[in-house]
């Protein structure tokens, strides 16, 4: 497993096409460990939704209950999972995307944040978007550089709040699989009008919470999306 450092403060990691035995690991000068996924019957009040573990566990009873179309998933709402996913990254809602994948259409819809639904679509042969990247090649990134990265900013100056559109100028990119396939993108942003004043740079251990939340994600994309 190979990890690059560009010149400035970017990396990647490459990861296989099939995730499944790196959900709960984050690579870091070797391989730590990220939160234990916890068995849906030791959750109680000691794992509030705002931890990782605690949300995983969460998406997946969502999952299943879609899975079986049982009445309690019925007020489902991809916007309130990614509030808790900002909540838990310590970002604002808007600063989480997820992204579906159209095989047929080979782009990118956005499913979050609702306000960009019907802004446009993401080619996945673009060259500039770093969704289309993570995607096609299946490999999360961290950039805590991202205004000198060559990117789209198309979808990045619409007004998503009552205040004015900031600048992204920190982001997580990562693939989301179901199995073995990538059927949608999470990308987490900080957003301001410098790195400094945006907050604290993304790190390997925010990477491994994405990538714990990843799998139960995919299930839920399964089931919500037509493709």
């Amino acid at each position: 497993m190979d990890c690059s450092f560009g010149g400035h403060k970017r990396f990647e990691i490459f990861l296989p096409i099939r995730m499944n035995t790196l959900e709960n690991e984050v690579v870091t000068h070797g391989i730590r460990r990220a939160e234990p996924l916890l068995p849906p019957d030791l959750i109680n009040d000691k794992f509030p939704m705002s931890t990782t573990s605690g949300l995983v566990n969460e998406l997946e009873r969502i999952a299943t209950a879609l899975s079986a179309e049982d009445g309690s998933a019925s007020q489902f709402s991809l916007a309130s999972v990614a509030e808790k996913i900002a909540k838990t990254l310590s970002v604002k809602k808007d600063e989480v995307a997820i992204m579906g994948v159209s095989t047929r259409w080979r782009h990118l819809h956005f499913l979050v944040p609702e306000a960009l639904k019907n802004v446009g679509f993401i080619p996945l042969s673009s060259n500039s978007a770093l969704a289309a990247r993570t995607a096609r090649d299946s490999r999360p990134e961290i950039d805590n550089n991202f205004t000198v990265t060559r990117h789209a900013t198309v979808f990045e100056v619409v007004k998503l709040t009552s205040e004015a559109a900031e600048s992204i100028q920190k982001i997580l990119s990562a693939p989301i699989l179901a199995e073995g396939k990538v059927i949608g993108v999470i990308q987490i942003s900080r957003k301001g009008a410098s790195p400094g004043s945006s907050g604290p740079d993304f790190t390997a251990d925010d990477l491994g919470k994405i990538l714990a939340l990843c799998k139960p994600l995919g299930k839920l994309l399964q089931r919500i999306t037509s493709e």
